[in-house]
């Protein structure tokens, strides 16, 4: 047991936390190949090892001791164009350079007795970035931007007559750094305060029942306030009508969510619905997110050896185009907060599709693959320049994942 739990840290610790686009807003659409082959269903379905994060009440299917260790490809496909000319800018076109980023996970479930279940694990769970250093003008202010999330958890888990009740306690580690060139018309001043990180806690509670081939479940992630000391208030403070933005904090976002899944001989549909709070959450809330509504649908063919899989995903974007006068309660316009997200933070995708399978390669390992395509979405709002700045975000995913049981 102490082997396997070093082996799941060094490896977690070898990928590191990269930046990502992830799809729902800012956060990934499911932790591990067998729930990303599925659009992220993972509530009321269990996936081993890979349970701990989305539902650590599932967690309980492991046999004995079972690990997971793999990794997400991921390719976002970001284009902006920005009309700057109304202030002695131009008005151009450039994609983003961030579209090739690694996501790591590394999960472990053991079974103590008949009722009492243990596990560890880190995760890649999102983040946000755009790289325009290469943009061939000032239109997009070569921005840069970089949030990278990773949480350690230790998943506990209790069952009994079918009924399990869980808790994980997590240590989230972010990093997030904001750097661009501010517009002529505002003295192209360098605006940037370097990375700034921070580690914080918070705790996750699942909740299963299974009866006759039916599962259900539910689950609360609590809000973890995330503060990146001089990020923002270093680089917002420029567009602020009081020429100061005192908010340093990002918050990773509660969520809440239910699922159910039925499994029919070698046929199991599922079937989740969360809601990610992003208005309640520090440093999203000056920026106008809304809160998602997020709906999967996944099915999964699974016989002896292999295993398919496939998924739809659908979530509204969190983000919207402001139209209010005067600033917000951040001392923000409406069209600043347009410029921002749709430049530095395009959280904008919204239909997901995903396919996936299992091989087993002996009766102890197999292997698990995904693919997840989200479809383009393209927004157009009004800029802080009072011209129109518009951006078009498609996302491709390609995970892989070895499991062990033992």
């Amino acid at each position: 047991m102490k082997k396997t739990i070093k082996l799941a840290v060094v490896a977690a610790l070898a990928l590191g936390a990269t930046s990502a686009f992830a799809t729902n807003g800012a956060a990934l659409i499911g932790m591990g190949a067998k729930a990303r082959g599925m659009a992220g269903t993972g509530i009321g379905m269990s996936h081993g090892a890979e349970s701990a994060l989305v539902n650590p009440a599932l967690i309980t299917s492991v046999e004995n001791t079972e690990i997971s260790f793999g990794g997400t490809i991921f390719m976002p496909d970001v284009k902006n164009t920005n009309d700057l000319s109304t202030i002695g800018d131009a008005s151009a076109s450039a994609d983003s350079d961030a579209d090739l980023n690694v996501i790591p996970e590394v999960s472990l479930a053991t079974k103590i007795n008949d009722n009492f279940y243990v596990g560890i694990g880190m995760w890649g769970t999102g983040g946000m970035g755009v790289d325009y250093r290469k943009a061939p003008t000032n239109a997009q202010m070569y921005m840069v931007t970089n949030l990278q999330l990773m949480q350690f958890g230790v998943p506990l888990a209790y069952t009994t007559d079918g009924f399990t009740v869980a808790v994980t306690p997590i240590l989230q580690y972010g990093s997030l750094d904001i750097n661009y060139v501010g517009p002529t018309a505002y003295g192209n001043p360098a605006k940037g305060a370097g990375v700034a990180q921070d580690l914080k806690l918070g705790y996750n509670i699942g909740l299963s029942y299974e009866i006759s081939g039916l599962t259900v479940g539910a689950i609360y992630k609590s809000k973890i306030d995330m503060e990146y000391d001089g990020v923002l208030s270093k680089t917002v403070d420029l567009f602020s009508s009081t020429g100061k933005y005192n908010n340093d904090k990002l918050s990773t976002p509660a969520e809440i969510g239910i699922g159910a899944s039925y499994a029919i001989g070698e046929h199991t549909v599922a079937i989740d619905y969360k809601q990610i709070k992003w208005s309640d959450a520090k440093g999203y809330e000056d920026f106008e997110w809304d809160d998602q509504n997020v709906v999967a649908l996944g099915y999964e063919y699974n016989t002896k050896g292999w295993a398919v899989r496939l998924g739809y995903n659908y979530a509204s974007s969190p983000i919207s185009e402001q139209k209010y006068t005067g600033g917000n309660s951040a001392n923000l316009s409406a069209n600043v907060v347009n410029t921002f997200n749709l430049l530095g933070f395009p959280g904008i995708v919204e239909s997901h599709y995903a396919i996936g399978g299992s091989y087993d390669v002996s009766d102890k390992a197999s292997v698990d693959v995904a693919y997840t395509y989200a479809a383009e979405n393209t927004e157009t709002y009004t800029n802080f320049a009072g011209a129109k700045i518009t951006t078009k975000h498609s996302q491709q995913g390609v995970s892989l994942q070895l499991n062990y049981n033992f």
